[in-house]
């Protein structure tokens, strides 16, 4: 257990310093910077933006006099401290400040529509399961495939569309009241909910086929012992290693969303820093982002691992006269 952890964050370490080192490749071949796209927003296109002497200043301080090389080691060091540095654009506050504040609520956003995901997804999955090639089953496949395939902004447009400008029953934009939930939460979840569903479908038809519960309902096992208490309980473990990253990747996935409904998350500050060349706030927020999901991924394995006495099985012999490490 031990070796397997220490491989895995080394292996997390040596990820981020490649997600940092091709972000940092790719926002300095992006055409232009910060000042430049300062002065054409605000159209001051035929007047420099900022005196000479300031912009000097101005990269001492960020540290863009400096090759890029070492523009980069500078990063490296001051990550490994959880030190992105100021902002570009709110200059008053580091780029770890703005993510303590604001990833709080994409992270709320995140639970709340893989909640929603799992509150529908599971029992819709379970009726799919049971009534397979039913106009039920149909049905259910059919909301599987276009929450699986249609992109949340899109989803998010569609909601704003319908709920909002043709019923009127919840407002477009805003944040801070309940109603303000309900269309962010809503297209962040349909597509997990097609996701869950499609997998809780398949896993639990397979579940059902296996040898053990065809020899417990032949002892004459009811519904509640061989359904709920071996065939669902079953199928319900691996759901763990779908759910895991969906949440994941929804924490961090909310940038168009956010934008689109005005919420003061993390992922309206990514978007604005990616239009105004705000580097720090690029690097910062794409290597914290990094994080998160591999930090998932690997508590996910963790648990999954627990849960499982097979997955153990898989780590509790080192090849070494099969000594035991793990459980």
């Amino acid at each position: 257990m031990g070796k397997y952890l220490v491989k895995r964050f080394a292996f997390i370490i040596i990820t981020l310093f490649f997600v940092s080192l091709f972000t940092f490749i790719l926002v300095k071949a992006a055409p232009g910077n910060y000042i430049e796209t300062q002065r054409l927003l605000t159209q001051n296109i035929t007047s420099p933006f900022v005196s000479p002497e300031v912009k000097a200043a101005w990269m001492r301080t960020y540290h863009l006099d400096k090759p890029e090389w070492q523009q980069f080691l500078i990063f490296v060091k001051n990550a490994l401290h959880f030190d992105f540095g100021p902002s570009f654009q709110y200059p008053n506050k580091t780029v770890q400040e703005i993510i303590k504040e604001t990833y709080p609520t994409s992270l709320l956003l995140a639970v709340l529509a893989i909640s929603l995901a799992l509150i529908v997804g599971i029992p819709l999955g379970i009726i799919a399961a049971f009534k397979k090639d039913s106009l039920i089953d149909r049905v259910a496949v059919l909301i599987a495939m276009i929450g699986t395939s249609i992109p949340n902004y899109l989803i998010a447009v569609f909601l704003v569309y319908l709920l909002a400008l043709k019923l009127h029953l919840v407002p477009s934009v805003g944040w801070g009241k309940p109603e303000n939930f309900v269309l962010p939460v809503l297209a962040l979840a349909i597509g997990p909910i097609g996701g869950i569903t499609r997998y809780m479908r398949t896993s639990l038809i397979e579940t059902l086929n296996k040898e053990y519960i065809k020899v417990a309902w032949a002892k004459g096992g009811n519904f509640r012992q061989v359904v709920i208490q071996h065939a669902l309980r079953n199928s319900l473990i691996p759901l763990i290693t779908v759910v895991g990253p969906q949440l994941a990747y929804l924490s961090v996935g909310t940038v168009f969303v956010e934008n689109l409904f005005n919420i003061p998350g993390l992922g309206k500050f990514y978007a604005s820093a990616a239009i105004y060349r705000d580097y720090p706030m690029v690097m910062g927020t794409t290597v914290f982002f990094a994080f998160i999901v591999m930090l998932v991924n690997f508590i996910v394995d963790v648990i999954y691992a627990l849960l499982d006495p097979r997955i153990r099985k898989t780590y509790a012999l080192t090849g070494e006269g099969g000594k035991q490490t793990w459980g």
